[in-house]
Order: C-alpha cells, then structure tokens, then sequence
C-alpha cells in the first residue's frame, strides 16, 4: 500500500487532473454538437412549417348559385366528372357562377374569381347531382392577386375590398384539401401536389423493385462465393467508386442507355426508377457485404455441422441475419434517391405533367423536380406551395423511412 501511495506524486495528480479535465472537455464538446444539431434541425423544421402553413390554404369566396334559374341537367347515365364537366360547361354553367358572384358580391368581386373556378362546382355537382336543385353556396378560389391583396402583400387597390368582403367572412383562407388531390397548374391557387407524389411513389417502387433484390444478390456473391483474385478486387473498387459517383453521371448514363432502347418512355416513373437504381445500387451493395461480413463464423460452421448445404447456409442462417444490416443501407440509398433531381432532370421528368400518371410508363414528375420548378416562380403562391411541397416531400421520407425501420427491427436477431 505504501509503495502505491508514494507514486502519486504531485507530477503525477497534474497528470490525471489534466487527463479528466479533458474528458469533461471532450463529453461537453460532444454535447454542444448534438443541442447545435437539434437546434439546426428544429429551426429549419420550423421555418418550413411557418412558410409552409400558407401554401395548405387558398383563398374562396362564399357564392350562392340559384341553379333554378337556368335549369341545369346531367346527361343520363354519365357519371365521369370529365363529361360531366364538359356538359355543364355547354349549358352555361361559366356564366351562371360568374353571374351568381356578380349579384351577391358586385361586379369588382366577380372580376378577381378565379377563371376555372366553376370547374370546383362542376366537380361537386358531378358527385351530387341533387344540387342542380334550389340555392347552394360554394366556396370557389379567387384569382393570385385578389388572394395576395387578402394577405397584404401588394395589390394595395385591392386591398379595401379584400378586407371588406372578409369582414362580411365573404372572403377567407381555409384548408385546401385539394392541394393534395390535384395536378401541377399554371395558377398557384390551383396547383396541386398529387401528380408529383404519385410520380415520386411509381419512381421509388421501381428503384427498390431493381435496387435491392440485384444489390443484395451482388453482395452474397462477392462475400460469399466470389474467388479472391485481382478481378474481384477490380470489381469491389469499381463498386466504392460508383457510391462515390455524382448523380448527374448516372442521369446521363439513363439518357444514354435507357431512352436510346425505350425512347417513346421519356420522363416515365420506369426510366427515371431505372435510372435511380443504378445509383442506389452500390450503396446497398457495399452495406449488404459489411452486414454480411458481421455475421459470425460460428453460424456458418455450425449450419454446416448440422448438415445443411451451403446455399442453405447462406439463405437461411447468412442472409436473415444480415438483412436489418442490409435494411439500413436501403434506407440511405432510398433517402438519397427520393431527393435526387439532377438525374430525373436529365431524362425529362421536368415536364408540365398537368394529370396524375396512370402507370409506370405514363409521362411524370416528381416531388424535388416539381419543387425545383415551383422555386423558380416569383408569385408569393408559388413561394408558400413550395414550402408546402417540402413539407409533403419531409413527410413522406419520414413514412418511407419509418416502414423501413419497423422491418429492419422486426426481422433483427441477436447472437
């Protein structure tokens, strides 16, 4: 004990005061980056939500429409809304709204309705034609400027009269459901998300359709059964390298290879999913042989011990222990590509797509391209649907990343 106590010298105190005066350096260092981190990420969560409240929301006006005045009807057995739309549109429907808002709210009122808005009374009379009855009261958007003479941005002529039929909650700024359910548009107040998100969800099925299966199958070659030679160490550095790629490199190479062979399917959720898998390849690749490379040896003999083969090995002891390895991977080569818009702009997926895509090989956009373009435009509408899109685009990653984690715990396994 006392050989113990005599080398604490005060040399040596210093010393050990000095190393755990640096580990308290070290841990509150560490500490300062994650709340940094958090507050980065809570003030861009937040900024988005605040600019993004506005782009849910249009502006309407509350119109009464007397349909017993023209006499409207539907065309028997006809219930598609396109049809319906384009009948109600020969018997005068335009001019019945416009008038029905010129009598109720003045004529200045009815010049700043939205041109297309009596396609929002087609649409609901199609799906309730008992309103071709009696007195209704619709809700029908106005044009850009009225909306931004509403918030006070601009527009000062218009401004008395905004403020004046919202007193009179003639004029207000509700939820818009639709921004969700239609199409792009030339009008921010009738611009939709759905397209793009529908254009992103056929894109995405397509790359992980592609992307994982091939990865996964490339990893337990190379891990498992590829000889280890210069070729294999050609292939592995080729496949580093490719992660490392630009992704412009692999737009040009799915405007090469893929519109040279399928040239009518430009700017198709098959050639832009294509297009990403090839990208995303490699990552799942390098993530699939380190999850494989983790399972322990002893799996491996003691399956062969038991009698199995080595593609049973591999498939039914290898493989399911790897997979929340190899899930993670996904979950970042996926990521990566939902955001991507270099590529895509590099096979045309930046094309005014103003209907939803039907199938894989219909003309599409994305979310990123159509929030790229939507940045372009200087109409404040634009600005807030823009914010919103970015709002729709964070949520869906959480979703998609969300059902990748649930999986990637369910089939987790300890050892």
């Amino acid at each position: 004990m006392s050989e113990v106590a005599t080398t604490r010298t005060p040399a040596f105190e210093a010393r050990l005061k000095k190393r755990y005066a640096a580990e308290r350096r070290f841990r509150l260092a560490g500490l300062g980056a994650i709340l940094f981190s958090v507050a980065v990420l809570v003030f861009l969560l937040g900024t988005m939500t605040f600019n993004g409240i506005g782009g849910f929301q249009r502006a309407t006006l509350s119109v009464p429409v007397d349909f017993d005045q023209v006499g409207l009807s539907l065309p028997p057995g006809v219930s598609d809304t396109g049809a319906v739309s384009r009948a109600l549109e020969g018997q005068g429907l335009p001019d019945l709204v416009q008038f029905s808002v010129e009598r109720a709210l003045g004529k200045q009122a009815a010049a700043e309705l939205n041109s297309d808005a009596w396609r929002l009374v087609a649409e609901q009379v199609a799906e309730d034609p008992a309103l071709l009855q009696g007195t209704h009261t619709f809700d029908l958007p106005v044009t850009e400027n009225f909306a931004s003479a509403l918030a006070g941005d601009g527009h000062a002529e218009l401004q008395p009269l905004a403020r004046q039929l919202a007193a009179q909650e003639k004029l207000e700024r509700s939820f818009d459901a639709g921004f969700l359910t239609r199409s792009d548009a030339t009008d921010p107040q009738q611009v939709g998300i759905w397209g793009a998100l529908k254009g992103s969800i056929l894109t995405m099925i397509v790359t992980l359709a592609l992307a994982f299966p091939i990865g996964v199958l490339a990893a337990l070659y190379l891990e498992e059964y590829a000889p280890r030679n210069r070729w294999t160490d050609l292939i592995e550095v080729s496949i580093n390298n490719l992660a490392a790629v630009p992704s412009i490199i692999f737009g040009l190479l799915g405007l090469a290879l893929f519109l040279g062979v399928f040239p009518h399917m430009r700017s198709a959720p098959l050639i832009g999913g294509m297009t990403l898998a090839l990208m995303t390849m490699p990552v799942i690749v390098i993530a699939g042989r380190n999850a494989i490379k983790a399972v322990p040896p002893s799996i491996r003999d003691g399956a062969m011990a038991l009698g199995a083969s080595p593609v049973q090995v591999v498939f039914h002891h290898v493989l399911p222990l790897a997979l929340p390895g190899i899930l993670t991977g996904t979950i970042i080569g996926m990521a990566r590509a939902l955001g991507e818009t270099a590529p895509l702009l590099m096979i045309g997926m930046r094309a005014f797509v103003a209907t939803p895509p039907d199938g894989f090989t219909n003309p599409a956009t994305v979310l990123p391209v159509q929030i790229f373009l939507w940045s372009d435009e200087i109409d404040r509408g634009f600005v807030e649907r823009t914010s919103a899109a970015i709002i729709v685009l964070l949520l869906f990653l959480l979703l998609m990343n969300g059902v990748a984690i649930y999986l990637r715990n369910k089939f987790e396994k300890k050892w």
